[in-house]
């Protein structure tokens, strides 16, 4: 039996499978890079063991120094999570071969599925050879991992080379493997996938479907089970194949086999031989804990005959700090407060106060609701996010609340594509106008007596705001009265440093405040408070290129210089942050007039990477 289970991971999952194994009784091991000392999974462990270093590649993708830290610690057992080392088979080996127990299925199995190419070839499908313009669009994925990381889509053979390059590099970040291959790639599919789990003993549960068609940059950013609007036939299909695949390879533990549908026909895509990110909705439709029947599989106890009845439905959302109209560029900094309304299950790995960094996957929390029909259970999870406080870096939590109350998603219409048709609208700047005054009134509280007489009205008294992230500034006056502060059109019932109520139209609302420094997060709206003048050093030339996240310079286009003759859009800089590549371009034809940007060097969000100047018309 085991007693003692080491998380091969950090952040969100390894908290999650540790609350299962407080709830078994399980003793839990941490392991954690140099940034990662005091991280949520570390402080919820009962022991913790260093992984020097700071990248994957140096700790968490290190599979001897994690085997070393199970046995240090006195584990008996190690659940790889998701990501990582979870789908290598040497990693799988390693652990039994020193005498732990592998929570997850048998290095064979991982061999055969995990590596897209040769789970391909099982399943009877070849990919694409030498790629020709009558094959495009195709898609490079990874033959080692998921999550998105090393998929890159090509519409134009000229862009394939550069394409596979800037996969192999991902790939080789996120998993330590960088081989990629190539398949066709299928417009306007559904991205539909079935939960498996099986024991050693012959037993194959197949636990419904899951729709996740609502992706970013082929990273799923909403899950929903079961995945409406299919016909039973085509689900029938789904669970024969996803069955066919657990038994062909002699598969015990959970997995979950991808499809792509696209005109009422499944294409199978892969098989992930892990829990899944999303594996939540799952458990709530089923009335399930996977992570304790994935622990009940690996002590060789056998599962019921069959899975419980699915009950209603349930949808997952996840809350990733990035900027979604600035190409969902990562975000960094200090989460001062995460909270979400009752009613929802919310999975971590941050609580406030914590630190998000550069090195890690820049997903903050999953939240799900569970009710007993697809509108209620969106409904809900809407509701939830949009009361939600949030306050740090920018995250896509508009997105998702506006993704949720879209048509095509409310009639479960979506496919693969549905931020490249609607992502522009979905992110344009729908501030509350409220929003500044009421923190102008909130910053002013305490400095002025509100409701004091005065014989002279005051005159006006100006501050300006700065809305986060969209740039957008804001100027709000207010004047103070004997009966208390006053606005153009507005009323003030009451104002306070976190409460400020305002009546305008004959319509009465409350406005959640809360500051940290010049930072003001007002409701949902977060604005940065202006001193009233410009500095003059903090103005940039025309053309100025500057890091949009902070993180790594991985690349610098071949015989870039100072003097270099580029083209708009041209490609010129690449950095790496949260494990995902990002291109810096040229904004517009002309002459690059200044180059700051080294490889290996560490930029902070802003820094100046160098200087386009625009040709002038002649």
């Amino acid at each position: 039996m085991i007693t003692s289970v080491l998380v091969a991971n950090r952040g969100e999952i390894a908290c999650r499978v540790f609350r299962t194994c407080r709830e078994l009784g399980i003793r839990t091991v941490a392991v954690h890079s140099d940034p990662d000392a005091d991280a949520l999974h570390v402080r919820e462990a009962d022991l913790a063991v260093r992984l020097p270093g700071a990248t994957p590649a140096e700790t968490y993708l290190r599979a001897d120094l994690v085997v070393k830290a199970a046995l240090d610690a006195g584990a008996d057992a190690v659940h790889p999570g998701y990501g990582f080392l979870s789908e290598n088979p040497e990693f799988a080996r390693a652990v039994t071969d020193a005498g732990l127990v592998w929570i997850g299925p048998p290095p064979g199995a991982i061999e055969a599925m995990a590596s897209k190419t040769r789970a391909k070839e099982l399943m009877g499908i070849a990919p694409l050879g030498e790629v020709t313009e009558a094959d495009l669009p195709v898609l490079v994925k990874a033959a080692a991992g998921g999550g998105g990381r090393g998929m890159r889509v090509v519409r134009e053979l000229a862009d394939l080379d550069g394409e596979l390059a800037a996969a192999r590099a991902e790939a080789l970040s996120a998993f330590g493997d960088g081989k990629v291959f190539v398949e066709p790639y299928v417009e306007g599919g559904r991205h539909v996938e079935v939960q498996v789990l099986a024991d050693a003993h012959g037993t194959v549960w197949v636990l419904g479907t899951r729709d996740c068609s609502l992706q970013r940059r082929h990273q799923k950013v909403i899950e929903e089970a079961p995945a409406p609007g299919l016909a039973p036939g085509l689900v029938a299909e789904l669970h024969a194949s996803a069955e066919r695949a657990v038994r062909a390879t002699a598969y015990v533990g959970a997995g979950t086999v991808e499809f792509l549908v696209a005109d009422g026909t499944a294409h199978f895509l892969e098989m992930n031989t892990r829990l899944q990110v999303e594996h939540p909705v799952t458990e709530a439709v089923f009335g399930l804990d996977l992570v304790a029947l994935q622990l009940r599989v690996a002590e060789g106890e056998p599962l019921d005959p069959a899975p419980p009845a699915p009950h209603g439905h349930a949808v997952e959302a996840r809350l990733y700090a990035e900027d979604p109209a600035a190409a969902f560029a990562p975000q960094t900094g200090t989460l001062h407060r995460l909270r979400v309304p009752q009613g929802v299950r919310l999975d971590t790995g941050y609580t406030d106060g914590d630190s998000i960094g550069v090195h890690y996957d820049a997903m903050l929390a999953k939240v799900v609701a569970h009710a007993p029909t697809r509108a209620a259970a969106v409904r809900a999870l809407a509701g939830a996010l949009e009361r939600a406080e949030v306050h740090g870096p920018a995250t896509n939590r508009d997105l998702l609340v506006r993704s949720l109350r879209h048509p095509e998603f409310t009639g479960a219409r979506m496919d693969t594509g549905f931020y490249e048709r609607h992502l522009t609208d979905l992110t344009a700047p729908d501030g509350d106008p409220c929003a500044p005054l009421a923190a102008a009134l909130a910053a002013a509280h305490g400095r002025h007596r509100f409701g004091g007489f005065r014989n002279v009205p005051s005159q006006p008294q100006t501050r300006r705001y700065r809305t986060e992230p969209d740039g957008a500034e804001h100027e709000v006056r207010y004047r103070h009265t004997r009966t208390g502060p006053e606005a153009d059109g507005v009323r003030v019932v009451h104002a306070s440093a976190e409460l400020v109520v305002l009546e305008v139209g004959g319509v009465r609302r409350k406005f959640r405040v809360a500051a940290y420094g010049d930072r003001v997060y007002v409701d949902g709206v977060a604005l940065t408070a202006l001193p009233r003048f410009t500095d003059p050093s903090e103005q940039r030339a025309p053309g100025s290129l500057l890091a949009p996240m902070p993180g790594t310079v991985v690349r610098v286009a071949d015989g870039l210089a100072e003097g270099s003759a580029v083209t708009a859009g041209q490609p010129l800089i690449w950095l790496e942050a949260m494990k995902m590549e990002h291109r810096i371009s040229a904004p517009a034809a002309g002459t690059l007039t200044a180059l700051h940007a080294t490889v290996g060097r560490q930029v902070e969000v802003g820094a100046l990477l160098a200087v386009v100047q625009e040709e002038t018309p002649a």
